[in-house]
């Protein structure tokens, strides 16, 4: 019935994917993707950081905390698939070091 990769054969599981996981990973995605045309619209402005800038990392920063809680709570739940809440995590800590990074080095 299934065709995948050459095999065939049926998928017997319980097993789904979590919303809050999937949520997580959304989230990850928005404040990455936000963060990183902060920075590439500082560089096109010749390194002059724009107040909107540092509050679209302020912002991500939030976005990112939020995925993270909602990807640490949807890896708790029993018989899921762990891709979307694991790629959630990854995305959110990557998201909040690097903001973390952006706003520490915008003190100095």
């Amino acid at each position: 019935m299934f065709h995948f990769f050459g095999r065939e054969g049926y998928i017997f599981t319980d097993k789904k994917n979590p919303k809050w996981g999937i949520m997580s990973t959304i989230l990850g995605v928005i404040a990455g993707v936000s963060i990183g045309l902060a920075i590439h619209q500082t560089y096109l402005n010749k390194g002059a950081a724009l107040m909107q800038y540092g509050a679209v990392v302020l912002l991500s920063m939030a976005y990112a905390v939020a995925g993270l809680v909602l990807g640490i709570r949807s890896l708790m739940e029993k018989d899921i698939f762990r891709i979307f809440p694991v790629i959630g995590i990854f995305l959110n800590v990557l998201t909040v070091i690097a903001s973390g990074f952006i706003l520490y080095l915008g003190v100095i």
